[in-house]
Order: structure tokens, then sequence, then C-alpha cells
């Protein structure tokens, strides 16, 4: 009897936990991943090896042989990459006063010394990683430079880092000769990693690499004092202003070494990365994460949406990292044959539309998404490591206790947290939509930027909930439901307020992007003289061999938007320029507004008496602004 008592007794507490947890066994399953990552962390610091290139070499000695990297048909083994990274590192040494003893510097020819900063100019190549990798071990900072940077922003980069030394792919000589004299003027040495013909201000790398040794750098060189210091900078790729250099620390690095195993990769995984390593997605999630479940990863200079499933047949791809804008360069492919006779079984990024979640999720075979998300700069991360589409992932009380957030009440108009009677945030009820922000603590610091401590101080809000207590800004607005599920809702530079209601823009185009005829759709706020906010306004592309119906839109945002959030411009466009990251650029956009002077492609207004989008003309703009027209 008391069995049967016990096994009624499980089964109705197997029962209630999937009616009331039906999340409780995943959300148990990443909990154990964490924990073991975090063990396995704090084993590794407390045996000595505290950097990314330490846990490497670690690997490296592990399984020599094993391919870490193909490119374009070439395998490099892991042991391959360690011994070109170093001999990047010696071929620099005799450069450097840090293997000297202190004391003894003095009078020493080296310029560059272990804290120094490295500018790092090179698209995706194998070569990227055992250049990193080399000046790491001498204990630079290397300064990832995105490579489309050019002139004034070259130098600005290079200056806002300090960068005492500029390395640049030998595709990329060009952008750097544009700005030599500056350069030299600034103390920096530049390296190309290629041979050939230079200017006496370039030093061919590779050339030094010929006669360096193999033989591992003393490796006091790249043992920090402080695992909080500086192992990398990235530039955060803002829509507005110049890029920024975020300080990325040595914990935060080898952190990332986990991202892989947190979302169900294993070592016998093939990783197909086409994201640009100059970014932390690709090179502490993608490569760090590879390294760290010693699996084997295909590298791309850039992504191909047409050659994609060739390529993941061909090299056997078993896990595919994505940027949300990949995936929907996929489902906008036409169907073939490939895309269901493949091996690929895991997606996972970030960025990923809950429209396009569900058409990749449908058509392309049992693969399974992990959403994530995350920020450069920032500490707070999610996971959606369940079936559900649309979250960026769970919140719940545990998983608080690893990465603690809050999300408050945020004043769009004034574009800042709103601030109550008594100074303080307040935070928002589940299901409504706040601003996300994460403590600032010693065990979760905000680094900040290189440069200017006015980058960092925006950054950072102040007496939150109380004196003295501080939290990092994300400058996203999340929503966490009842079964704790957080959403991205939107950035709040993206967000508008209009007839006195708040307007995402991404809730928008998600709406406007269902139409058939339309392949993309990016939504922003415009300026109406004479109206207090921004109205809505959408750069559109149309789908092959599809015309715009102006009266159906119509139909469609009366049918499902409220009358606040309907778009009142629509711009046709051939193509939506995007950043290196594959996020829609908007600032040019919104400076051009609606003016058909100034913009030479189609344009249309939301008329009501015609019940349908039509023409702007020139006529009907100088109404708008003059206020004849009432919107």
């Amino acid at each position: 009897m008391l069995l049967w008592a016990f096994l009624a007794g499980l089964v109705a507490l197997l029962f209630l936990q999937r009616i009331w947890w039906p999340h409780l066994p995943a959300d148990l399953a990443f909990y154990l991943r964490l924990m073991r990552c975090m063990r396995e962390v704090n084993s590794c610091i407390r045996q000595g090896v505290c950097t990314m290139v330490q846990r490497f070499a670690l690997r490296a000695r592990a399984i020599p042989n094993k391919t870490l990297l193909i490119y374009e048909g070439r395998r490099f083994s892991y042991g391959q990459v360690e011994n070109l990274s170093n001999r990047v590192a010696n071929a620099l040494l005799p450069q450097c006063r840090s293997e000297m003893p202190p004391g003894s510097q003095e009078g020493h020819p080296g310029t560059l010394q272990s804290g120094d900063t490295i500018a790092l100019l090179m698209s995706n190549k194998p070569a990227f990683i055992w250049a990193w990798f080399g000046l790491a071990k001498l204990g630079f900072i290397a300064a990832f430079l995105n490579v489309n940077v050019r002139h004034g922003s070259l130098l600005h980069c290079c200056r806002t880092c300090g960068a005492k030394g500029l390395l640049v792919g030998e595709d990329l000589v060009d952008a750097v000769q544009e700005v030599l004299p500056e350069l030299k003027d600034m103390g920096i040495q530049v390296w190309v990693m290629g041979k050939g013909s230079y200017p006496p201000e370039m030093t061919s790398l590779l050339q030094m690499m010929e006669d360096a040794s193999e033989e591992p750098v003393p490796a006091h060189l790249s043992t920090p004092s402080n695992l909080q210091s500086t192992f990398i900078y990235i530039f955060t790729s803002g829509t507005t202003g110049l890029p920024k250099a975020a300080r990325i620390s040595h914990l935060k690095s080898i952190m990332c070494f986990a991202y892989y195993e947190l979302v169900g990769a294993r070592s016998d995984d093939i990783i197909y990365l086409a994201l640009p390593l100059y970014h932390m997605s690709a090179s502490l999630l993608g490569i760090g994460g590879c390294i760290g479940i010693g699996a084997t990863c295909v590298l791309k200079k850039k992504f191909s949406a047409s050659q994609f499933w060739n390529e993941c047949k061909k090299y056997d791809v078993t896990v595919f990292q994505y940027i949300g804008e990949l995936c929907r360069y996929l489902v906008n492919q036409p169907k073939g044959e490939q895309e269901t006779h493949h091996k690929v079984r895991l997606a996972c990024g970030s960025g990923l539309r809950p429209d396009v979640w569900k058409e990749f999720s449908q058509r392309f075979a049992k693969i399974q998404i992990v959403e994530s998300y995350g920020m450069t700069e920032s500490n707070v991360t999610f996971f959606n490591y369940t079936s559900a589409i649309g979250p960026v992932g769970r919140g719940g009380f545990i998983y608080r206790l690893f990465s603690s957030f809050e999300l408050v009440k945020y004043d769009v108009l004034n574009e800042e947290p709103f601030r109550n009677k008594e100074g303080r945030c307040e935070k928002v009820a589940k299901g409504e939509t706040g601003l996300l922000i994460s403590p600032v603590t010693d065990k979760s610091p905000f680094l900040g930027y290189a440069g200017s401590k006015e980058l960092s101080q925006k950054k950072i809000l102040k007496d939150v909930f109380r004196d003295g207590d501080k939290y990092f800004n994300t400058g996203d607005l999340m929503m966490q439901d009842e079964n704790d599920f957080v959403y991205f809702k939107d950035r709040t530079g993206d967000t508008y307020r209009w007839k006195g209601e708040n307007v995402a823009t991404t809730e928008v185009a998600e709406l406007v992007g269902v139409l058939d005829f339309f392949e993309e759709v990016n939504v922003f706020g415009v300026t109406v003289p004479g109206n207090e906010g921004k109205t809505g306004m959408a750069a559109v592309v149309l789908r092959h061999e599809h015309e715009f119906d102006g009266a159906r839109l119509y139909q469609h945002v009366v049918e499902f938007l409220p009358s606040y959030a309907r778009p009142r411009f629509i711009r046709i466009q051939d193509s939506l320029e995007m950043t290196a990251t594959f996020k829609l650029q908007k600032v040019s956009l919104m400076q051009e507004s609606f003016n058909p002077t100034v913009i030479q492609e189609p344009l249309y207004f939301l008329d009501d008496s015609c019940k349908a989008y039509v023409p702007l003309s020139k006529a009907v703009y100088e109404r708008i602004m003059a206020g004849d027209i009432r919107l």
C-alpha cells in the first residue's frame, strides 16, 4: 500500500509540475550546466590558469591534432594555432620591455610593455585568431577595430583606446595607408599580417614570424594582477556618434568559454561562424566558446545565404551561430533541396524576430533554437533554452541569483527612467514593459569605456532604489511575463511617443512585415512641425516581382494597429542599410524624414479620406509642414 501511495503521489506531483511548472526540468538542466561551468572556471583560477590564452594553451596540449578551424577548405589544428600564436608573440618580443626584470628596463630598446594596447584591424581569417592570442601572450590589450572604419573614425578608435601599435590584415593595408602620417604623429607602430612591398612606416609581421620560435613565451607576461583588468577592447557599433571602446575583463573572457556548453553544444560538434570576429558574439562567444568545449569551427569571411546549406552539408556542420538578420536572409531564400538535407541540429544566437523564428523552425528540418541576450559592456544575460518562440530567455528567482536584473518604468518623452517624488525608480509589474537595468557591484562591475569618463558615467544610474546603489542602464526595453519568460521589446532610442502613447518600432515592424509584398521593414519616428513627439515612418523593401499595395497596407494597419501606432509615411528602398552587426541603420533615415525634395525614392502618405497610402507629392508635403493637413 505504501508503494502504491508513493507512486500515486509521484504521479500527482508530475501532473502538477506539468501544469504549474512546465519548464522546471529545462530550468534545472540549465542551472546544473551553469553551476558546472562556474565550478570549472573557479577551479582553473585556483590553479593559476586565469586567462583565455592560458586556457587555450591547455586545450591545445590536450588535443593538439584536433581541427580547430576550417577556412576555405584549409584546416588548422589546435596545436597549429597555438604554435602560430607563439610565433606572433616571439616575433614581437624583442620590441617589448615587459620581459625584462623590474629595474633593468632602462636603456632597453623595446618600445612596448605589458598592458599596452595594440589595435587589430583584420578580416575574418584564421590569422586573426593567432594574432589576437599572440598579442595576449605578451600581455598586450588587443583592440578589435571594425574593418569598415576609415579616415577619422579609424584615427578616433586608435586614439580612444590609447593604441601604441596597429596590426593590420594584408587586405586592409590601403585603409591604413591613407592615415599613415597621422598614425606616425601619434607614435603608433604598424605591422602587416602579410608579405609584400610596404611603406617604411609598415613592417611585415609575417616575415618576422618566419624566424620566430614556436616555443611559449614566459607565462608571467600574460598573467594579470587582477582578473577584472582589461583583456581586450571591443568597439560598440551604436547607431549614433563615433564608436566606443568597451572594456572586457579577463574574467568575462574566460566566462565566455562556457557559452556553447550552456546552449547544449558538444565537443564533437562542427560550428558554423560567419559573424565578424571584431565583435564579442563571434570572438569571445564563438571562438572562445568553441575552445571551451574543444569543438571545430567553420570560419567564414562573409555570410552567404545562397551558399549556406551547401556549405553546411559539405563540412557536416551541426551548430550554427546566428544574428537574427542572418536567419531572415535564409528564410527569404528560394526553397531548395539542401535546406532539409543537413546535419544542423542547433542554432544559437540573438536578435531573432518571432515571425522569422517560427518560419525558420518549420522550414529547415528539426533544428533546436536557443535564443540569448547579452551586451558587450554588461554582465546581464538571458538564455531561452525552452521550445517557446519569442522570448530571449527566462528570469526566475534562481536565475536572478546568477544574473541579477530589474525592469523599471521608463519615461519615453524625456528619454530617461521614471523617478517618483522621492527620486527613486519604480519596478514594473509582470506583463509590463520596462527598462532593463543590472546592479553594479564588486562581483559584477561595469568597466566602462576607454577614453572619456562621461561615456561611462552616462550608462550608470545612481540612487535607483536606495542611496548609493548603482545600476547599469542597458538602454533596452524588456517585458517579463507571468511564466518568467523575458521578451525584448525595443531599444530606448527606437521607441517614440505619439499622441501621448509609446510606440515600439520592433512591434510595428513585425506586424507590417507580415504582408507578403514586403521583404524588409524598418520603422522609426520622425518629427512633424506643430506636433508633440514623433510619428511613425517605415522604410520598406518590396519582394521580387511584387508591387506596393497602398490600399491593402492601409486595411492591414487599421485592423491590427491602434491609430497612434500606424506608420504615417512609407519610403520604398532597394535595400536597407545595416550596421556591421546586422542592425538596421535609422539615423540617416530619421534625418531625411519624409521630405520629397531630399528623397528620390517613392514616398507614400497615409490618407484616411482615400483609405489607402497614396503618393506623397511636394504639394502634400508642404501642406503637412504648414499644418494644413493634420496627422
